[in-house]
């Protein structure tokens, strides 16, 4: 069986797995914990932080420690969400026990997958009122989104939360071959799978690598860092790859859909 190495992205000390076999990996402005992966140091963005978040150490991982002729699995996770085994159930997880239930090694199926992407999320359930507020400009353009839950895709969600038109403008910047799929894929689905979070062989993870972070960087063009402040859009790249994720890796991988928790809804 090939090994698994997770790696969880973190700002802030994750005591309760500080004995599990992840990897603590910190992108905080603060003094890095003992024993903790540092990603400001060697090859690396940290510089970019503030609005790449967890993609800080993808990015480092990528230049210093990947293997990609390696046939082992790595895989990376968040301070507060985590992979959990199959047919678990979520809400009886807390931090006292949820070392019982983290995927530490390869499941028993994943033979036949080169990569793992988390169950989707979906996001045509908003409240009128808040479509009313944040997604004006869409619903002038097309007022049947209003009572159409098929037409609250993808686009919808990233124009209300991150920024109208930016979704659009960064699609520009993708390559050729995966353009108009990627839109046609942001225009028509309502849901993705969220997070940043995969799970895949080390010549994947590359692949990925290496079609995100130049695209991004063609992005900062359009985009810069100035103008990027709060919640909507400060990790505006951030949550581009995390849309982008959900296309690429079912388009170029044979991926399969896995467990996660968000810890403190628990």
């Amino acid at each position: 069986m090939n090994k698994l190495q997770i790696y969880c992205v973190t700002n802030k000390e994750v005591k309760f797995l500080e004995n599990s076999t992840y990897n603590l990996a910190w992108v905080g402005n603060q003094n890095v914990p003992k024993n903790y992966l540092r990603c400001d140091n060697k090859k690396n963005i940290f510089f970019k932080e503030k609005y790449y978040s967890e993609l800080t150490f993808h990015y480092w991982y990528w230049k210093n420690l990947l293997n990609s002729e390696k046939n082992d699995w790595v895989g990376f996770c968040q301070k507060r969400r985590f992979w959990i085994k199959p047919h678990i159930e979520i809400d009886n997880i807390n931090k006292d026990n949820i070392n019982d239930y983290l995927i530490t090694q390869p499941l028993d199926d994943w033979y036949e997958y080169e990569s793992i992407i988390c169950k989707p999320i979906k996001i045509s359930k908003v409240k009128k009122m808040k479509m009313i507020k944040r997604g004006w400009r869409n619903l002038i353009k097309d007022p049947l989104i209003l009572f159409d839950e098929k037409k609250r895709n993808i686009v919808l969600h990233f124009d209300m939360h991150h920024g109208y038109g930016n979704l659009d403008l960064a699609i520009e910047e993708i390559e050729k071959q995966d353009r108009s799929e990627f839109k046609k894929f942001v225009y028509e689905q309502s849901y993705f799978n969220p997070h940043i979070m995969f799970i895949s062989k080390a010549n994947i993870a590359d692949k990925w690598f290496n079609t995100l972070f130049p695209w991004l960087e063609r992005c900062e063009k359009k985009f810069g860092f100035e103008k990027l402040k709060g919640y909507d859009t400060q990790r505006l790249y951030a949550y581009l790859a995390e849309r982008y994720l959900s296309f690429w890796f079912k388009k170029y991988t044979k991926t399969k859909e896995e467990n996660w928790i968000q810890l403190d809804n628990h």
